[in-house]
């Protein structure tokens, strides 16, 4: 019967190296092991049952390796003594009877100051993300140089093509009327302007109702905005927004934000390759996720662009009180959102409208739909 008889097993001090036998056999209230060292003949002694623990990193399977439960300085609280097992009918009583013999001991506060640790790790990600990076962002997108802004601004547009669904350029909507037509559009806009950037401008074949500016001065115009669209001068404003952008190197800002963002996910959770961070970047821009003080500035301009070349800026009114009745469904608060409510700028652009005086269509009815049938050929 098991504990009758003495078996013999080998403890280890946690001290020394040395393997020391000894036996070991269970009390007769059955509720601890007793270890006696046969050489020395001294006074055994016990190790409750309740604060056995296993070792369960051990290469032997077949025997069992326990330590004792005990209140130490350590993150685990054991005994540094081990005791090696090899009988397989006593280490499988013990599996059977020692009640806590698989439980993970951690000492008491431990999981405090795991709790302190890990809300201080936190607190210092959200520092870096939104203190100290938009500001870096923001240093470091004014002294970019030129040439390596419109790079890389080239190589997140061909990125966000892929995320569309197409193979590099296989989205370029290139109907040669219809190009015309949106080169005599941003001519006219930009007609006396002087902008630092030579603005690129190409459409997407995407059902998307969107538009968004990337580094270096790339615009790109989805085909469902000028689906959307009821007239060119809605257009026109549209890109008199995103030049605004362009200007104030808002898209290089958001993609140096973007890219230390995702530095700093490939630190926390693992590696981001170069494919995912651009990625990223062009999702961001997508998402147009600029500040609402960046878009205001960027309507601010295009309504000052708009006066300029005497295009009506009531069309710009006329779009946002379309993405106004898309945005129906989303009661997101304006406080929470990253563009101004389009209800209120569509409100500031009718505003600004009363006061242009007299103004001139920006293509004729011929070119206007070229430009909306661009995608078509």
């Amino acid at each position: 019967m098991i504990g009758t008889v003495p078996i013999a097993a080998t403890l280890f001090d946690g001290h020394t190296a040395q393997r020391n036998p000894v036996v070991v056999s269970i009390t007769p209230d059955g509720a601890g092991l007793m270890i006696a060292e046969p050489e020395n003949g001294g006074t055994p002694w016990v190790w409750p049952l309740d604060r056995l623990r296993a070792l369960t990193d051990q290469a032997d399977q077949r025997s069992l390796t326990v330590t004792l439960h005990s209140d130490t300085e350590d993150e685990t609280p054991r005994d540094p003594a081990r005791l090696v097992i090899e009988d397989a009918e006593l280490a499988g009583w013990l599996r059977l009877n020692a009640p806590f013999l698989r439980k993970r001991d951690v000492r008491r506060g431990t999981a405090g100051k795991i709790i302190t640790r890990l809300t201080f790790a936190v607190a210092s990600i959200g520092v870096i993300i939104f203190l100290i990076l938009p500001r870096m962002s923001d240093y470091l997108a004014d002294r970019m140089p030129l040439e390596t802004e419109v790079r890389f601004g080239k190589t997140v547009v061909a990125q966000m093509e892929r995320f569309l669904g197409g193979a590099d350029g296989g989205l370029v909507c290139r109907d040669p009327a219809g190009e015309a037509a949106l080169s005599r559009l941003a001519s006219r806009l930009m007609d006396g302007q002087e902008l630092q950037y030579a603005i690129s401008i190409s459409v997407l074949n995407h059902e998307m109702v969107n538009a968004f500016a990337a580094p270096g001065g790339q615009i790109v115009f989805l085909r469902g905005l000028l689906d959307e669209a009821d007239t060119p001068e809605e257009v026109a404003a549209v890109l008199a927004h995103e030049i605004g952008h362009v200007e104030a190197r808002d898209p290089t800002r958001l993609m140096l934000r973007a890219a230390g963002s995702a530095g700093i996910v490939s630190i926390v959770l693992g590696d981001v390759s170069g494919g995912a961070v651009i990625g990223i970047i062009g999702d961001q821009l997508l998402q147009a996720s600029y500040t609402r003080e960046a878009e205001a500035l960027a309507d601010e301009f295009a309504l000052e662009m708009l006066k300029h070349v005497g295009i009506s800026a009531a069309a710009f009114a006329d779009f946002f009180d379309k993405l106004s009745a898309m945005e129906a469904g989303i009661n997101l608060p304006e406080y929470l959102s990253s563009h101004p409510s389009s209800a209120a700028r569509a409100t500031r652009a009718r505003d600004f409208a009363a006061g242009q005086g007299v103004t001139r269509s920006v293509l004729t009815d011929t070119e206007w739909q070229a430009l909306r049938n661009i995608c078509k050929a």
